[in-house]
């Protein structure tokens, strides 16, 4: 049974070929059902409260004080440190198609569970008019 509803997520049509060109078999645990039950639309017509990739978004994990800001990127982009997570990563594949207020979940590598509210979208290529990313 899937931890997902159909309409929670929505993904670009793009986002989704190109997601589906990396290889299922390198998804993290739960991308498939979420991809699977996303809404697909056309980069025009994603609304501006949605993550995107090259999303860049504020979220705040339970138990946290402060704030994390992370843009959600492809593998070769990724750079931890600097706040660019890896859609293949869990919070990176969490957060994807997720709307502002919702509630991101995911297991770390060491089986942790987290989550977080995202608080809000910071930038998002599509709102910006740029389709392409």
């Amino acid at each position: 049974m899937s931890l997902f509803s159909r309409g929670d997520r929505v993904v670009t049509e793009l986002d989704f070929v190109r997601l589906t060109k990396l290889g299922a078999a390198r998804w993290p645990d739960g991308l498939s059902d979420a991809l699977e039950l996303a809404e697909q639309v056309p980069s025009p017509a994603v609304p501006a409260n949605v993550v995107t990739m090259y999303s860049q978004v504020r979220i705040l994990e339970d138990g946290a004080r402060e704030p994390k800001t992370l843009t959600v990127c492809y593998p070769h982009d990724a750079e931890p440190a600097q706040g660019f997570v890896s859609v293949l990563s869990p919070v990176g594949a969490s957060l994807l198609g997720l709307r502002v207020g919702a509630r991101a979940r995911w297991t770390t590598p060491q089986g942790e569970a987290r989550s977080a509210k995202i608080q809000s979208i910071l930038f998002q290529p599509e709102a910006s008019g740029d389709y392409t990313t």
